[in-house]
């Protein structure tokens, strides 16, 4: 899995976010409107905390494409597969990814100065979902920070969720949260 790599697109791109899936701890297996997801997008990305490596194996071999990262609840083998922070770029739109960026407070600004030349930064951790962008007065104000949340533990939130988006014309455009029933 190359986590560096552009991805040549002329057409629109749809994209699946997802973070915290926790399998099996938190749910024996990812809900089936995760998977109906990731049927239909053209890139998946996955913030960390995958928990198993089987978890890994399993959306790797149905997604077609996967971008992923760590998180603090995986072990030493995905630590191993994965990196810390990915990188792609998708039709013109450059990505970043990781699983923690600290407390809320601040966040768009610690950001801004950490990822410079990013257009997006996904990550996880919270599970939940988050969706600002970088103001004026930072590092990099245009940059757009996504949290997807959980779709297997909502913690405080009403429902659990995935997030999913499409790059566009050089631009990442219709990013929404989709609640998630946990049915298998």
């Amino acid at each position: 899995m190359d986590m560096t790599a552009a991805f040549d697109a002329s057409a629109p791109v749809r994209l699946l976010l997802l973070a915290d899936t926790h399998v099996p701890t938190r749910a024996r297996a990812l809900p089936a409107r995760v998977w109906q997801a990731v049927e239909a997008a053209d890139v998946v990305f996955h913030a960390g905390d995958w928990q198993v490596p089987e978890a890994l194996d399993e959306l790797q071999a149905r997604a077609r494409r996967l971008v992923g990262v760590w998180g603090n609840n995986d072990g030493e083998e995905l630590r191993r597969r994965l990196p810390e922070i990915a990188r792609v770029e998708i039709g013109g739109v450059r990505f970043a990814m990781t699983h923690e960026t600290g407390a809320a407070r601040g966040r768009e600004q610690r950001m801004a100065t950490a990822f410079p030349e990013d257009d997006v930064l996904i990550f996880g951790h919270s599970h939940i979902p988050w969706n600002t962008v970088a103001g004026e007065g930072t590092a990099n104000p245009g940059l757009r920070l996504l949290n997807p949340g959980s779709p297997t533990d909502r913690r405080r939130q009403p429902e659990c969720t995935v997030m999913t988006a499409t790059v566009q014309d050089g631009r990442l455009v219709d990013a929404r949260l989709v609640p998630v029933d946990r049915t298998p």
